[in-house]
C-alpha cells in the first residue's frame, strides 16, 4: 500500500520523504484547494529536482482541484512554463475542463481524479477511466464494501482514498459555509475552516412568536421536553446559531427527519484498520494536512510507514506499535473511522481546536566535518585572545573596573566552546525560543524519543564560537553533543502551557 502525504511547502516535502511516505503532495500557488499552505513558486523547483535526486524512489503528486473560473485557466495557461520545471508524477483535479490541457502540455504525468468530484460508485470510476485517469482518490462517504466492489469493477485504476486527518463536514469536502460566514470560498482554496469555530445554540425569538401554540406552551411552562417536543423545536425552523466572536449574527439551523450532525467532525485515523482497506482494494492511503506543520507531516508518516512495513512483514508488529502509539504526541481532535464501517462513526462530531503536549523546537540539519569543527573550536579561541589582548592593553584602571563589572555581572563575559573528546557539532535550525539546559527529545524516523539532559549538550554560535544561553529562530545556531543525532532529526519540547483534557484557545 502506498502512503501518500502532504507538503505545504519545501521544509514539509523534505520530511515527508525522510519520515517514510512513499509519495508526497503538492500544491502550486492558486491552484490549489489550501491557498493559505505556502504552497510552491518562485525557484523553489529546484530544491524540488534535489529532493527527488536524494530520493529516487519517492514521488510528487500536483494538486491542481480547485473548481477553475475562466481566468484561473487562462492563469494557469500563462504559467505553463514555470510549472514544467517541477518533476510532478501525477497531477490530482476535480475539473474535468483540465484533463485535455493537462494530456497535451504533460503527456508523461499521470492524471488522478481529486476526492472534490465525489467519484463513489464503479460506473463513475469506469467513466473516468477511459478519459484517461490512472487513479481515482474516491469520495471519503465511501465504505470499505463499496470500495471492494468498486475495485472488483475496475482492477486496472488505483484506488486512493484518505485514511488519516481532518474531516470536512461537507459532501467531499465541497463546502458553502466559509463563502456563506466570511465571504471565503473553500472551493477557491480559502476555506477559513468555520466548522471548527464556536457556536451558542439559542432561539430566534420573532420566529417563536409566529409558531403554533405548542411552542408557545413549552416557553410558559418550561417544563421537562419529550422527545417529541424535541423533534417539534428542531423542525421548527426557530433555532439559531451564534459564533462566540461575531455576536449578533444569527445563522438558522433546520433539522429534517434523519439526523445530520453539524460543524465540527472529529478527525479521520484508519492506522489500526489498514488491513480491512488493503483486502478492500485500496492501493494507496492519502494522510490530510498541507496546512498541518512540519511536526505533524513527519510524526503522522512515520506511525503510517511503521504500520504499513508491519501489515507488510517487513517489521514485525511489536517493533510497530510505540511508533503508531506516538500518534497520541502529534494535534489532534478525537479520532473517528469516517465512513468505512458505518455512516453513524461520521456522524458523531467534536469540540475545540487539536492539541498536542510537545511544541517543534527545531530540525538538526548536517553534521560539522572534522575540519569544519576545528574551525568554530579555534573561533572561539580567538575570541578569548582578542579580549584578553585588548584588557591588556588598557590601562590598569580601566581594566579592574572592566573585570569589576564582569564580577557583578558574570553574563557579560565571553563564553566559548570549548573541545570535548567525542563531542560533534550539528547544525540546529531553531523555530522556537529554547534556554539552554533544558530537556530536549529526539526524534527521527528510526528512533522513537530520546530524551536529552542539559550535560549532555550545548548551543553555540557556529560563526562566532560563542556559547548561547538560548536560542531562536533568528540565531546562527547549533548543538554541540556527544550523541549521534541523524540529520533530519526533530527537536520538541514539552509545552508547558498543554494540559491533558483541556480544550485550549485556538487564537485564531
Amino acid at each position: 500500500m502506498e502512503l501518500v502525504c502532504p507538503a505545504g511547502n519545501i521544509d514539509k516535502l523534505a520530511y515527508a520523504y525522510a519520515y517514510g511516505a512513499d509519495t508526497a503532495y503538492i500544491g502550486l500557488k492558486r491552484f490549489s484547494l489550501r491557498i493559505k499552505a505556502d504552497n510552491f513558486y518562485e525557484d523553489e523547483y529546484k530544491r524540488v529536482i534535489e529532493l527527488k535526486k536524494k530520493y529516487p524512489n519517492k514521488r510528487l503528486f500536483c494538486a491542481l482541484n480547485i473548481a477553475f473560473h475562466n481566468h484561473d485557466m487562462k492563469m494557469f495557461m500563462e504559467n505553463l512554463d514555470y510549472f514544467k520545471l517541477y518533476p510532478i508524477d501525477a497531477f490530482i483535479v476535480q475539473d474535468i475542463g483540465m484533463v485535455p490541457i493537462l494530456q497535451k502540455e504533460f503527456p508523461n504525468a499521470h492524471l488522478h481524479l481529486s476526492t472534490q468530484a465525489s467519484c463513489m460508485n464503479k460506473e463513475a470510476v469506469k467513466m473516468y477511466g477511459k478519459l484517461g485517469f490512472k487513479r481515482v482518490v474516491l469520495g471519503r462517504e465511501v465504505s470499505l464494501d463499496e470500495i471492494r466492489e468498486i475495485k472488483d469493477a475496475n482492477p486496472d485504476i488505483e484506488l486512493e482514498c484518505f485514511g488519516h486527518g481532518a474531516m470536512c463536514i461537507a459532501y467531499s469536502g465541497r463546502c458553502l459555509m466559509s463563502a456563506y460566514l466570511t465571504g471565503r470560498s473553500a472551493q477557491s482554496g480559502f476555506c477559513s475552516h468555520t466548522c471548527r469555530w464556536e457556536y451558542d445554540l439559542g432561539v430566534d425569538n420573532a420566529q417563536f412568536a409566529k409558531h403554533n401554540a405548542q411552542l408557545l406552551k413549552l416557553n410558559e411552562t418550561g417544563g421537562k421536553l419529550t422527545e417529541a417536543d424535541a423533534k417539534l423545536i428542531a423542525q421548527s425552523g426557530i433555532l439559531r446559531l451564534q459564533e462566540r466572536q461575531r455576536p449578533g449574527e444569527l445563522f438558522p439551523v433546520f433539522e429534517g427527519d434523519d439526523f445530520t450532525a453539524i460543524l465540527s467532525s472529529k478527525d479521520l485515523c484508519m492506522i489500526n484498520h489498514l488491513e480491512d482497506m488493503k483486502k478492500a482494494g485500496v492501493d494507496a492511503l492519502k494522510v490530510e494536512g498541507r496546512m498541518k506543520s512540519t511536526y505533524y507531516v513527519a510524526m503522522v508518516a512515520r506511525a503510517y510507514r511503521k504500520a504499513i512495513d508491519a501489515m507488510e512483514g517487513k517489521i514485525s508488529a511489536e517493533e510497530a506499535a510505540p511508533f503508531i502509539a506516538s500518534l497520541e504526541d502529534v494535534a489532534h481532535r478525537e479520532s473517528t473511522t469516517g465512513f468505512y464501517y458505518n455512516r453513524g462513526n461520521a456522524d458523531k462530531t467534536t469540540v475545540g481546536a487539536s492539541d498536542s503536549q510537545y511544541i517543534l523546537a527545531a530540525t538538526i540539519e548536517k553534521q560539522l566535518s572534522e575540519t569544519e569543527q576545528e574551525e568554530v573550536l579555534a573561533k572561539g579561541a580567538k575570541l578569548v585572545a582578542d579580549r584578553e589582548s585588548e584588557l591588556s592593553a588598557m590601562h590598569p584602571n580601566a581594566r579592574a573596573a572592566i573585570e569589576r563589572d564582569l564580577e557583578q555581572h558574570p553574563e557579560k563575559a565571553i563564553r566559548t566552546v570549548q573541545k570535548k573528546d567525542g563531542w560533534k557539532i550539528y547544525i540546529y535550525s531553531a523555530l522556537n525560543k529554547v534556554d539552554s539546559g533544558s530537556e530536549l527529545e529526539f526524534v527521527s524516523l528510526s528512533i522513537l524519543s530520546q530524551k536529552v539532559q542539559g550535560a549532555d549538550y550545548e548551543f553555540i554560535n557556529y560563526k562566532t564560537g560563542e556559547k548561547l544561553d538560548w536560542v531562536n529562530a533568528d540565531h546562527d545556531c547549533a548543538i554541540y553533543t556527544n550523541l549521534n543525532v541523524e540529520e533530519g532529526t526533530l527537536v520538541r519540547i514539552k509545552d508547558p502551557e498543554y494540559v491533558p483534557g483541556t480544550v485550549r484557545d485556538s487564537g485564531r
